[in-house]
């Protein structure tokens, strides 16, 4: 059993008691030596630190805890740093939400224009980070679950020395809801971005049964934080995959438009009350458990995928998990040093893509390598600070697109972000 060194950046987010959680279900494979939870606001910070502690206590897990504002203090002796920061915290996604809908755009908080700007506040954040990890603990694994997760991990994979793999929930939710389905022994094919991906393969006994799933209407289920538009049959079928439920901000524009448009509160102003019934629940000592109210949010299944990818990296398991690692090959379409997210063997030394030979869907290859363009201007303009970058990103992205619209919406989110956007407003 691995004895390992955990840091937790971003631990006042109200998902930690998640992943400690996952930490104490995966205590016969792995011990904890230690855990920092570090996060810069202090009322979060020890809230959510208390109810760790106490479910640690309550498990019978008795690592040394160190609960601390200081990002080198909590990285000393990491083996696995996990990040989960939000920079600007939920008011500044409620502005990622609602700014573009003035501007007839989709306002989300990893993909289109509101997407765009949270990447460009948190690049030189983790850059950050990245930097103090070469500093003080230049072998740890850092584990990134922080939004927009293929952007990041396309940041820190081409322009850090930072050992990486980027994770995100929904592809082991899609893989889980297709099993349930197909049966447990079923062979699955998962391709894509991160928040822009599909299932092209469901193997049955060696025998392919994707046509026979879209045509019953199968689709997984829709992450607790989109609004459910569906997919139509036709759409699936002239697809010919079964997408992620990301895929409606791309298939159903017009429809998610009109549903962000016409709700009282924005996704971030639900998330902020949810939060705070959450914080107040974790003040209460006598709860030593996670409670249910966390699964309302949109991280469902967040701790299985963190856990037991430090597992198969700890322990050597050698087992497959859909990560975000660069493609090297993989996916003939794509550059060697293109971020994509897709399944992988995973043990000591990292992350080795598993084949999925020849990819045919000329739908998915053009979505997607437009797509990579877009997240590359993006990390581009995060370094840069350059509107130029910044445009050529936005005008690239299939939901903006328009120069007018880009350019009006773009100079307002800049102004509305200014405090957490130095690289644009330098001297």
């Amino acid at each position: 059993m691995k004895e390992i060194t955990v840091a937790v950046i971003g631990s006042g987010s109200t998902y930690c008691p998640e992943l400690v959680d996952g930490f104490i279900k995966a205590r016969d494979s792995l011990k904890l030596k230690k855990i920092s939870f570090m996060d810069i606001d202090e009322r979060k910070r020890g809230i959510v630190g208390g109810l760790c502690v106490r479910m640690l206590e309550n498990a019978g897990i008795g690592c040394e805890v160190n609960i601390t504002d200081n990002l080198d203090d909590s990285l000393k002796g990491a083996d696995f740093v996990v990040t989960q920061i939000r920079v600007g915290k939920l008011p500044a996604r409620h502005l990622d939400e609602t700014i573009p809908l003035k501007y007839d755009l989709i306002g989300q908080e990893t993909t289109g224009i509101g997407g765009f700007f949270k990447a460009l506040r948190t690049v030189p954040v983790m850059q950050n980070i990245c930097d103090r990890i070469m500093a003080i603990c230049p072998d740890a694994w850092l584990i990134n679950f922080t939004n927009p997760s293929g952007i990041i991990s396309e940041f820190i994979q081409n322009f850090t020395k930072v050992k990486n793999i980027g994770l995100c929930n929904v592809p082991i939710n899609m893989l889980d809801d297709t099993r349930e389905i197909s049966g447990a022994d079923s062979e699955v094919t998962y391709i894509g971005l991160n928040h822009l991906s599909w299932i092209t393969s469901v193997k049955k006994d060696g025998v392919e049964i994707l046509a026979q799933m879209i045509k019953t209407g199968f689709s997984p289920k829709v992450m607790e934080n989109i609004k459910d538009d569906g997919f139509s049959l036709e759409t699936l079928a002239a697809i010919n995959a079964i997408p992620s439920s990301y895929l409606q901000y791309f298939y159903c524009r017009d429809a998610k438009v009109k549903h962000l448009k016409s709700e009282q509160k924005s996704r971030a102003q639900v998330c902020m009350e949810i939060e705070e019934q959450l914080l107040e629940m974790y003040s209460d000592k006598t709860i030593v458990e996670k409670p249910a109210l966390l699964d309302k949010r949109g991280g469902h299944k967040y701790s299985l995928a963190a856990v037991s990818l430090i597992d198969a990296l700890a322990n050597d398991l050698k087992n497959p998990h859909v990560v975000n690692i660069k493609n090297n090959g993989t996916l003939s379409f794509m550059d060697d040093d293109d971020v994509v997210e897709i399944a992988a063997e995973v043990g000591k030394d990292g992350a080795s893509p598993i084949p999925v030979g020849e990819v045919d869907n000329r739908h998915i290859i053009g979505l997607m390598r437009i797509v990579k363009e877009y997240e590359k201007f993006t990390v581009k303009a995060a370094i840069s600070g350059s509107d130029a970058d910044a445009l050529n990103a936005l005008l690239l992205h299939p939901l903006v697109g328009d120069w007018e619209k880009s350019q009006k919406c773009f100079e307002e989110m800049k102004e509305a972000h200014k405090a957490y956007l130095p690289q644009f407003f330098k001297a």
